[in-house]
């Protein structure tokens, strides 16, 4: 585990509100960056422009695949 993962983890759980930055937009959802090193999927019909500020809220955590699925808050 990497150890951004690791303490984000540690101190972040579902339902979270976390303000973040759009680091890619892709065709079924965007890239959040929440944390140094930590991204998270926001799937939803509303995709913020690259480079936006957004707030967004943990909807689930995957340890095992280090990986977080976000909504909009």
């Amino acid at each position: 585990m990497s150890h951004a993962w690791e303490g984000f983890t540690s101190r972040h759980a579902v339902g979270d509100v976390l303000d973040g930055h759009v680091a890619k937009v892709v065709p079924f959802g965007a890239f959040i960056e929440v944390a140094d090193g930590v991204h998270g999927l926001l799937v939803g019909s509303e995709r913020p422009e690259a480079g936006s500020s957004v707030s967004v809220r943990i909807a689930e955590i995957d340890h095992d695949n280090q990986r977080l699925r976000l909504t909009a808050s």
